[in-house]
């Protein structure tokens, strides 16, 4: 009887070994299929294949916490299979109504000491989520993440399209890293990056033949840290990496901790064998949940901004009053008064101004320094924000005068302590019904569906590097066709766009010069996708340019309920529609030296009359009247640093 047992037991361990050395899910229309594998060292790794080509090779899996060991020696104990189809809708993205069908695999694995991890993947038609669970083991009700193993294996002929994680305390007074480095395009794998410390997300790879693949991660609160990818390896493999130690000044620990049972944020992985499935993706939003209710409906839309072009010497009573003068004529939401008003204006005129822009039909909003004691920016107000104490006397205060909204700056860094600084400073201002932009600052990782009044941060090396350098204007195109498949694929990006002074200064003569055309500027209001869009325009531009121009501005929306790609290659060109209600926008933009002459297919405005913007050869604008004939074809061709835009 204990030889058949034996031999029972031996079959059974045999047959749940083979089993987990080689767990499938694939997506509902199977093309994306996961691999989950544990090895003979009893270590977990996956692969990913689209369309039965290899997009990822065999990669890493597990965490080492202070009080676990989850990286060796693991059996798997269960496993479980569902599907998830979930419909929401979301305003402040690229598509407002989206339904989520994935597959979902969990596996659970045991250490010998009986402590569990679970793997979580969800797997749609062009993306993977996958995070980690963490269970309780006895009284142990914490623990330290030591290290994140999770990787990614790209075959060796892959080449990238990352920008470097700046090192901590650098650049200007101290404020790095703030994501704002410099992407380099269709680079080898394995190549160091600038500062030797990994890449910040989403970084973007290029598969050869197989495919294009995005990598981020979403869901981070104030429970964890935001990570990045580590450097690569010669072969091929980037791995999860937590903040530096040195950022914010050395406050708080680099490591996040977790309560247990406990999860991490999700690693998101997004493919395609063309870039739609990579500009179109919707993975960092489907895989959260709002964390609180809206205090009240907000608003969004569009904005002028003083600041940007005339600068700090703005900041002054007349000047804003004339550019809330501005915002009303152009029909805008929100006029944005900058750094130094609380020294520079005064709070009792701030409260002048706010009945002022009130009386006009147009919102207040306020800038803030986020920092009391993490860099050396000077700016302020200080010390307003940072504090619980402080930051909710100050929100009373901007309720009780109508203020709209705030943007806060400065914060450098992505341990856990300044994501809950962040969070913080959401959940407060909803309490006071306050939407908040966010600027020198992290990647938003699926916070426009996590927090109802977050409108954008900027996190991209955005429109004021056009005023502070004449290399930002010369590869402002370069950038441009970029943004709409990396950085702005996975959240809304405040860049300030729309910038139509020829020199970038308040007299519009003598400052950084402009390399772009008018129609590219008008085309960057649809192309950079944020639900309330700070707009660099300046009063002396309504009576610069055509009608068509300012017409185009005064209308465009900034809220989107659909978003299509149609062509385009990372750091070339781009052509891409937006719709709002009923009303579409094709805009495109071309960074190379020639003309480029782009076949596009335009099925949703097929036999449609429309308003066609160009150039003209002296790069001027120009607005004609076209009929799209019955089969939507037609054919673009966009100037050098040009653009195209089409609406019905």
């Amino acid at each position: 009887m204990n030889k058949y047992f034996l031999y029972i037991s031996f079959f059974l361990l045999l047959s749940l070994s083979s089993y987990a050395e080689n767990i499938e899910v694939a997506s509902p229309d199977k093309n994306l299929k996961v691999k989950v594998n544990l090895n003979s060292s009893g270590t977990i790794n996956y692969n990913v294949s689209y369309k039965g080509n290899q997009i990822l090779e065999d990669s890493p899996l597990g965490m080492i916490t202070n009080v676990s060991d989850f990286s060796r020696n693991l059996i798997l104990i269960d496993k479980k299979e569902s599907t998830i189809n979930k419909t929401y809708s979301e305003n402040r993205i690229k598509r407002s109504n989206i339904n989520y069908q994935a597959n979902e695999l969990v596996c659970t694995y045991e250490t010998s000491d009986k402590e569990r991890i679970s793997i979580i993947f969800r797997v749609s038609n062009n993306d993977i989520a996958f995070k980690y669970i963490l269970a309780q083991n006895g009284e142990t009700a914490r623990c330290i993440i030591e290290k994140e193993l999770s990787g990614f294996k790209f075959p060796i002929f892959t080449t990238t399209f990352l920008t470097p994680q700046a090192t901590p305390m650098i650049g200007w007074m101290k404020t790095k890293p703030s994501y704002e480095e410099e992407y380099i395009p269709d680079e080898p794998i394995g190549t160091p990056s600038k500062y030797g410390v990994g890449y910040t997300f989403p970084g973007l790879f290029h598969v050869g033949d197989n495919g294009w693949v995005l990598i981020s991660e979403t869901g981070v609160s104030s429970l964890y840290c935001g990570s990045k990818l580590s450097e690569g390896t010669k072969d091929g493999l980037y791995t999860i990496a937590f903040p530096e130690k040195g950022e914010n000044n050395g406050i708080g620990s680099a490591k996040p901790s977790i309560s247990l049972p406990g999860e991490t944020p999700w690693r998101t992985i997004t493919v395609g064998d063309n870039l739609k499935p990579i500009v179109e993706t919707t993975i960092p939003f489907d895989a959260v949940e709002p964390l609180y209710k809206p205090s009240r409906e907000y608003k969004f839309g569009r904005s002028t901004w003083s600041w940007l072009e005339w600068q700090d010497g703005s900041i002054n009573y007349e000047d804003q009053k004339t550019f809330i003068d501005l915002s009303a004529t152009l029909g805008y939401e929100f006029v944005l008064v900058d750094n130094w008003w609380d020294t520079h204006i005064g709070r009792d005129k701030i409260e002048k101004l706010a009945k002022y822009a009130s009386s006009k039909n147009v919102g207040l909003c306020l800038w803030y320094n986020s920092n009391g004691y993490w860099s050396d920016a000077p700016q302020g107000p200080k010390n307003c924000m940072n504090t619980s104490i402080a930051r909710k006397k100050e929100m009373a205060w901007m309720k009780s005068i109508g203020i709209k909204g705030i943007k806060v700056d400065f914060f450098g860094g992505d341990k856990q302590e300044t994501m809950k600084l962040y969070e913080d400073i959401l959940s407060d201002a909803n309490d006071f019904g306050l939407v908040v932009i966010f600027h020198g600052c992290t990647l938003p990782r699926g916070w426009e569906r996590m927090y109802p009044n977050f409108v954008g941060s900027e996190a991209v090396l955005a429109s004021e590097n056009l005023i502070f350098t004449q290399h930002a204007n010369d590869t402002e195109a370069y950038n441009a066709c970029l943004h709409p498949f990396i950085r702005n694929s996975v959240a809304s990006m405040d860049f300030g766009p729309v910038l139509l002074n020829k020199e970038h200064n308040k007299e519009n003569k003598g400052g950084k010069i402009r390399k772009t055309t008018e129609t590219f500027q008008l085309a960057t209001a649809v192309l950079f996708q944020t639900p309330v869009q700070n707009f660099g325009i300046t009063p002396n531009n309504l009576t610069e340019y055509p009608a068509f121009v300012i017409d185009f501005m005064k209308n465009v929306p900034t809220t989107w309920d659909e978003t299509v790609f149609i062509d385009g290659y990372p750091g070339k060109y781009v052509v891409l529609a937006r719709r709002h209600a009923d009303k579409w926008y094709v805009v495109g933009v071309n960074a190379e030296k020639t003309v480029k002459k782009v076949e596009v297919n335009l099925p949703m405005l097929s036999g449609s009359k429309l308003s066609f913007y160009s150039d003209k050869s002296d790069r001027s604008p120009k607005m004609e009247k076209i009929e799209l004939n019955k089969n939507g074809k037609m054919t673009l061709n966009i100037q050098p640093d040009g653009g195209i835009i089409i609406t019905n």
